[in-house]
């Protein structure tokens, strides 16, 4: 199992206890809010139903055995399904009276792939029978195969529309397909071996192997042109141009999902690793941070002095990624390198005196963002439950 000492284990035992109670304290009658109900909180809609975050919270909810939480569970999906747009779309976030429904600027297409995912681990290790939400989950997918490419069997998107709503990631997004390869599986969908094997071709271009599709192998010469091969999978794949910024959620996703198979799941950790990603806590979410002067620059990633470098999605360091590469190292074995990286998990979660901090700046670790995040709180539980082998695991 592990050699940690009987301080960082208890720390362990302290950061679960915690977690559960935070959860209980974000929790609404109506669902799970991002974060705790603070004055600045109010004032960022944080304390909204988040499609994402509500259906990660709801993935370590369910099989909690906190009956609040379990039935918290079901009605964090319920609010958000109540808001389903007509074409499918489940909303970026709604208001936990039921009375707003959000959808980003230029869309959100990960609240609904985070939906369906958190839909089926519901129908398998919750209070809910194989067929609820059966009509919203059928529109859903449908809204998702609308946004599929016909051959590559792909998710196409704008850039600045998912988790890293201040990068300019588009065309194929990695963590977008991670996700949609992962909704593929646990629904049995059509396609899942093309999304497959385009998802490391296209975003893996440095393999001697040549694509039969004549377009993708002209996307494969553009991504491949003056670059060397880092170790890890593309952030995005567009005409000409390519993120090649080191995405650390899009590739742990990638292992989580089982699209990376053993040899490339071993390349994305020791890159990670030799980046020193996860030091002094896990993760950086970005192992070269996006500059002024790069090519890829936006003029929206200043907007507040927010996304800057080494800042938020462009190189901060996110706690709640933390659980999920914890997860990975979790499915490949690797539990004498996880252990440790779940007791820094829980020694982050643990400062500001259990602050449960968003997001800390990637190099002066100055905490940033909103306390009590649920989601923080909710990959440490389904991190430890990984290791420990838990019936109701991702």
């Amino acid at each position: 199992m592990t050699t940690l000492d009987a301080t960082t284990l208890a720390l362990i035992d302290d950061c679960s206890r915690a977690s559960l109670q935070l959860l209980e304290r974000n929790l609404t009658p109506h669902g799970i809010l991002a974060a705790s109900p603070t004055e600045a909180a109010v004032a960022r809609r944080y304390t909204r139903i988040f499609g994402r975050d509500a259906a990660i919270c709801v993935m370590a909810m369910c099989g909690s055995g906190v009956p609040a939480l379990e039935e918290g569970a079901v009605a964090s999906l319920d609010a958000l399904a109540a808001q389903q747009a007509a074409n499918g779309q489940i909303p970026k976030y709604v208001d936990p009276e039921g009375l707003d429904a959000d959808f980003w600027y230029l869309g959100c297409i990960d609240a609904t792939l985070w939906w369906l995912i958190a839909v089926d681990h519901v129908r398998r290790h919750g209070r809910v029978g194989a067929s609820h939400w059966s009509g919203e989950v059928e529109i859903a997918i449908h809204w998702l195969l609308a946004q599929e490419h016909q051959h590559f069997r792909l998710l196409q998107q704008n850039e600045a529309s998912d988790w890293a709503d201040i990068m300019p990631r588009s065309g194929y997004v990695l963590y977008t397909n991670a996700l949609w390869y992962d909704v593929k599986r646990r629904f049995a969908l059509d396609h899942a071996e093309a999304t497959e094997h385009h998802f490391n071709h296209l975003f893996n271009p440095f393999q001697q192997d040549l694509p039969e599709y004549h377009r993708a192998r002209l996307m494969r010469h553009y991504a491949r042109r003056g670059r060397d091969d880092p170790g890890l999978y593309l952030s995005f794949v567009n005409l000409s141009f390519v993120g090649n910024e080191g995405d650390v959620f899009g590739n742990v996703l990638a292992i989580q999902s089982g699209l990376a198979d053993s040899a490339m799941s071993q390349r994305i950790v020791k890159t990670i690793v030799a980046a020193r990603a996860c030091e002094p806590y896990p993760v950086r979410v970005v192992l070269h941070p996006l500059t002024r002067e790069h090519a890829l620059w936006r003029p929206y990633m200043a907007r507040h002095q927010q996304n800057i470098v080494h800042q938020y999605h462009n190189g901060g360091i996110w706690p709640f990624v933390g659980g999920f590469w914890v997860m990975a190292l979790a499915r490949m074995g690797l539990h004498e390198l996880a252990w440790p990286e779940l007791a820094r998990l829980a020694h982050v979660n643990e400062l500001g005196g259990w602050r449960f901090t968003e997001w800390f700046h990637g190099r002066t670790l100055v905490p940033m963002g909103m306390a009590g995040q649920s989601w923080n709180a909710a990959t440490f539980l389904l991190a430890r439950r990984a290791l420990q082998g838990g019936d109701a695991g991702w």
